[in-house]
């Protein structure tokens, strides 16, 4: 079983590259849980899935009913029945959508019935896939732990690296036990390759792959199109290709 989880700031394509990932992963022949922890939700238009439930949507009703509950009530087996109603079924993997964030009330209740579930779920995968927000919300709140690689995408700027500086010092002061963290940069073009390299040997930073600017995937941005699919010679795909075989996934 292995946890990786992305991260970035708002425009850096964390989103697709997460999408992307998904896609090439799926060729293979491991299992395979997607999840999306941002809460704009926005991986199930990217991979072309239809959600009906979310694991925020489970937690409200655990909330609402808790006091109407017989007190003998198993809420921590319920709720685990609640959170496989959430799970979309593909083909080649399964996701599972956080949802809305939370609310005025005190979800520590829900919150800590859902560690032990999802410790549990994660399990049943060889590779889990999380696409969550650039301030790592939903990992601080130890409701997914144990994350064994931390994908921090960037641009090809060198304000877009130290982004990725500051996750990575952020990700240490909270103590997630992320066991690595690597930066992707994405959208990169032939001529700002050489500096972003340069950039990241200066900041010291774990470059683990480029993913060069594609015009494919630029327009099927601009039409709306899952990149479920975006064509596997397409140069992103590629780009992605050698992320996957340089962490050995």
């Amino acid at each position: 079983m292995k946890v990786i989880a992305i991260t970035g700031k708002g425009g850096t394509g964390k989103t697709a590259v997460a999408g992307m990932l998904i896609k090439y992963l799926t060729a293979g022949k491991k299992t395979l849980l997607a999840i999306d922890a941002d809460p704009d939700s926005n991986l199930p238009d990217v991979l072309g899935v239809k959600v009906d439930k979310t694991i925020g949507d489970m937690r409200e009703f655990m909330l609402q009913e808790r006091d109407k509950m017989a007190p003998d009530t198993n809420k921590e087996a319920l709720l685990e029945s609640k959170l496989y109603e959430a799970l979309t079924e593909m083909p080649r993997y399964d996701l599972l959508v956080m949802g809305r964030p939370e609310g005025s009330g005190c979800y520590c209740f829900a919150n800590n019935l859902l560690r032990g579930i999802m410790d549990r779920i994660l399990k049943n995968y060889d590779l889990t896939i999380i696409d969550t927000a650039a301030g790592l919300e939903h990992l601080s709140r130890r409701i997914i732990r144990d994350v064994d690689e931390l994908l921090v995408v960037t641009d090809g700027s060198r304000r877009g690296l130290q982004t990725a500086e500051r996750i990575r010092d952020l990700a240490k002061s909270l103590n997630l036990n992320i066991k690595k963290m690597h930066v992707v940069a994405n959208k990169v073009t032939p001529e700002n390759r050489a500096r972003i390299e340069e950039y990241a040997r200066e900041l010291k930073m774990d470059l683990v792959g480029i993913v060069p600017f594609d015009n494919v995937l630029a327009s099927f941005d601009l039409e709306g199109r899952p990149l479920s699919e975006l064509p596997a010679d397409s140069a992103a795909m590629k780009g992605v290709g050698e992320i996957v075989r340089k962490m050995g996934l």
